[in-house]
């Protein structure tokens, strides 16, 4: 296996292999007098390359400890508690058994509690996705709801505790499927004084009229496969070209210059003058790296270390 491949296993586990998502919640989704048993999975998570704190000197992995100043000792796991700090230094301890007494119904039973448009829930509350996958027994009465949210065009509004916070959640059909989104608090959407101000600025009709006609050039049907995080990729391609003790040029970034002339901007957009296309589906990119990577570099000597 390529280093370059054997990253992506690694960034998509931290077992280092991929493998289908865990439960994260079990429980009952409830409307009116019908309970259907479901659990929870993470919809999605993001893939990233994890780099690892080295000693410069050894290469070697350097490790946290768990470290008590009072005692001057290293500590062991088995001897924490949990503590909440109400004041400085001082500490009410609470045991896992606390937490569970104090967990509301909703850590079991996630009840619906209104229906709502989707088109009226700005995207800007969803936090966390996941997908709610029926237990056996509850298959006829999940594919009820499932259907019924469809044909109706609703979305529902729940309440569900995880993680020791309890969550508002939208529950929305997707592809004979229920998809759940917990949701930010209106207390948690932070306040920027600048944003949605009106500047006074005099936009004319025919710039609105030419910068329409941009953004039809530019639309196309929904398609998440186009796009791709390029960073990424010229890291993994960076890590590989080091390991084989090659250089890797700096990418350039496009030069942008104020625009002066908003007309003249838009007219040359529409001219595809510096029209900007997003990457198709069947374009196959061309490895950041490989036009880049040419000769050794003494600087960069590979580690064997981090190819294991």
């Amino acid at each position: 296996m390529q280093l370059s491949e054997a990253i992506r296993y690694h960034a998509r586990s931290p077992g280092g292999f991929t493998h289908m998502a865990a439960t994260v919640w079990k429980g009952y989704l409830s409307f009116g007098l019908i309970s259907v048993p479901i659990r929870l999975h993470v919809a999605a998570r993001g893939e990233r390359i994890g780099f690892n704190q080295l000693h410069k000197e050894c290469h070697s992995r350097i490790r946290q400890r768990l470290y008590c100043p009072v005692c001057d000792r290293q500590v062991e796991r088995s001897e924490l508690v949990k503590g909440y700090e109400y004041e400085k230094d001082n500490y009410v301890l609470v045991e896992e058994e606390e937490v569970r007494k104090a967990t509301p119904q909703s850590g079991s039973t996630m009840e619906i509690l209104e229906f709502v448009k989707l088109e009226e829930v700005d995207p800007l509350y969803f936090d966390s996705s996941f997908f709610a996958v029926p237990e056996e027994a509850g298959q006829k009465a999940y594919q009820l709801l499932v259907r019924t949210m469809e044909e109706a065009g609703y979305a529902a509004l729940a309440k569900v505790s995880m993680h020791q916070r309890e969550h508002t959640v939208l529950v929305r059909p997707r592809k004979n499927g229920l998809t759940l989104h917990t949701m930010h608090y209106p207390a948690d959407i932070r306040q920027v004084g600048e944003y949605g101000r009106d500047s006074g600025a005099d936009v004319k009709p025919q710039e609105i009229k030419l910068a329409r006609q941009l953004v039809e050039s530019l639309a196309a049907p929904f398609d998440p496969d186009k796009y791709r995080d390029e960073f990424q990729e010229r890291l993994r391609e960076m890590i590989e070209a080091k390991r084989q003790g090659r250089e890797v040029a700096a990418s350039q970034a496009p030069r942008l210059a104020p625009v002066v002339d908003l007309m003249e901007a838009l007219q040359k957009s529409l001219a595809g003058k510096t029209k900007k296309k997003p990457p198709g589906r069947a374009a196959k990119a061309q490895p950041p790296a490989a036009a880049s990577i040419g000769k050794r570099s003494s600087r960069s000597k590979p580690v064997q270390r981090i190819a294991r």
